[in-house]
């Protein structure tokens, strides 16, 4: 990644320093490759995104890649996407998740808790940290109904949640990589909560 890492939005911080430890998460995969470019655009994509939001008209915020090689015990923490895109207003979001390899439970697959998009906002944890982080952020009520499902795909399947949904997943325990490339959308009139900046580096408002 080190010649592409001017070309990419962002590349996890906690990767670069320890990188047998923490899944590789990147950001701005369509900027480098034309595949990737030319499937933000894809209708398999955007037509669902879209009709889930209840838009006619959708805009491509940003992609995210996400890689955890064999036998890897980097872990993807409990969390809501929207803890990190509190930035934006309204919230109006939706993920498309795409596997590049099979996933299954043993080599990391998504995990989701199903009926928390209902939660509420809670706060962002640290992508390098432990699990369980957002434990300490959930009422009673929550950590009894924490009950999460594995997301098993096939590659080239694909799976779209809320913004508020909590999902992660868990190390990779197989002789398999776990390959994803995540879409996120976001409604036409979406914009920066402050009027002033940017929703990425490098972009505009």
């Amino acid at each position: 990644l080190g010649e592409l890492g001017a070309s990419l939005y962002e590349i996890e911080a906690a990767w670069r320093e320890r990188p047998d430890e923490t899944v590789l998460h990147f950001l701005g995969a369509w900027r480098v490759d034309e595949l990737f470019h030319d499937l933000i655009f894809h209708p398999g994509a955007t037509v669902p995104a879209a009709q889930l939001l209840g838009v006619e008209r959708l805009r491509f915020w940003h992609d995210q890649v996400f890689w955890k090689p064999a036998h890897h015990p980097g872990v993807v923490p409990w969390h809501q996407d929207w803890s990190y895109w509190s930035r934006t207003t309204p919230q109006r979001h939706i993920t498309v998740y795409i596997a590049l390899d099979d996933m299954d439970e043993e080599n990391g697959c998504l995990q989701v808790v199903p009926g928390s998009h209902l939660w509420g906002p809670l706060p962002a944890v640290e992508f390098g940290g432990a699990m369980e982080q957002l434990h300490a952020h959930l009422s009673e009520a929550q950590r009894e109904a924490f009950a999460p499902v594995t997301v098993p795909l096939r590659a080239g399947q694909a799976s779209v949640h809320h913004s508020g949904m909590i999902h992660g997943s868990l190390a990779n325990r197989s002789g398999r990589p776990r390959r994803g490339i995540v879409l996120n959308y976001m409604c036409a009139q979406t914009e920066c909560a402050d009027g002033e900046s940017p929703l990425l580096a490098g972009t505009q408002l």
